[in-house]
């Protein structure tokens, strides 16, 4: 079969197409033809051996996939001929087959496309987990989303209307960012130089109840004092490169919380958590509530270049490779 593979630890651009072998269909997996697979901010940070998940040498990146059930086991939720989105978690998605435990596949509502549904389950889980579950948000409580033009910050103007807020504030770095992020659903768009300005500016100095942060760096101090009382900073990445040092006196003289948000490791220790989590999600894709994401999208060929544009800061949005 077709895959993606990275055999040296040299970046995005050391990404290869190449043929491989099936693989194998072992008992109680299921098997999927894949049609599209998404590309998160992970891919990146593997492809140079950044990230605290290393895998042996050489790899096919990858964590989610969109595609149709060629086999699946009895009991499995899923029979060959669906529709289905699925996670490898790490690896191995960027392939024409992959094989995953019953688990982690889920049917893929007929009005969402296989590019669309490759970009649904890294992003809108990890959100829907730090929005619901972590970050406790409640009825038309604000929310604010720095690198609000990439997947997790599209993801989450996607998702925090349907799931409560009433409103939300998205942090961008320049003007095609700001229409991305309209596009998705904010309500309101601020620059991320003097965003803690704008901010209070627009909430009239009472500040937002929930900071979503992929990006780090030196953005966290201001995110901090942008809180309202009893606000919560979700610390979700780094994108920008550098982990920021939080001084706990802010926490407590503003009665604020910084929360961790790790969506990966909350689901390896909470069995089912994850079909818990389609199952609130799938209707409201379904039905339009939660519109579905519109990714950029490459084809294969160009796996190198699509996981290149999370490191380099310039995808808009989700990235999608097309496998099929």
């Amino acid at each position: 079969m077709r895959a993606i593979q990275i055999a040296s630890l040299d970046g995005p651009r050391a990404a290869k197409l190449v043929e491989i072998d099936e693989p194998a269909a072992e008992d109680g997996m299921v098997v999927v033809d894949v049609y599209a697979a998404g590309v998160a901010f992970p891919d990146a940070l593997q492809s140079r051996g950044l990230y605290q998940y290393k895998p042996e040498m050489p790899y096919t990146p990858g964590a989610e996939v969109a595609g149709v059930v060629r086999s699946a086991p009895e009991g499995a939720g899923v029979s060959p001929g669906d529709r289905v989105v699925g996670l490898t978690m790490l690896c191995g998605g960027m392939a024409e087959v992959v094989a995953l435990h019953p688990e982690r596949v889920f049917p893929l509502p007929d009005s969402v496309s296989f590019e669309a549904g490759a970009g649904v389950l890294f992003n809108d889980l990890t959100m829907h987990f730090a929005l619901r579950t972590r970050g406790r948000l409640g009825d038309a409580e604000s929310v604010l989303v720095h690198g609000a033009a990439g997947g997790i910050g599209t993801s989450t103007l996607r998702l925090a209307p349907a799931l409560g807020a009433g409103r939300v504030i998205a942090v961008v770095s320049s003007d095609a960012k700001a229409e991305v992020a309209r596009a998705a659903g904010a309500t309101d768009v601020v620059p991320a130089d003097g965003f803690r300005d704008a901010v209070k500016e627009l909430t009239e100095g009472r500040g937002v109840d929930i900071v979503v942060d992929p990006v780090g760096g030196d953005r966290v101090t201001d995110s901090l004092r942008c809180l309202a009382p009893a606000g919560r900073l979700l610390v979700v990445g780094f994108t920008a490169g550098d982990i920021p040092t939080i001084k706990v006196n802010r926490l407590l003289l503003n009665n604020v919380d910084a929360v961790g948000v790790g969506w990966g490791a909350w689901t390896m220790t909470h069995p089912g958590y994850l079909q818990e989590q389609w199952k609130d999600l799938a209707p409201l894709l379904a039905s339009g509530k939660v519109a579905a994401p519109q990714p950029v999208v490459y084809p294969l060929e160009r796996a190198a270049e699509a996981i290149a544009s999370l490191e380099e800061r310039t995808a808009l949005g989700k990235v999608v490779v097309t496998v099929r």
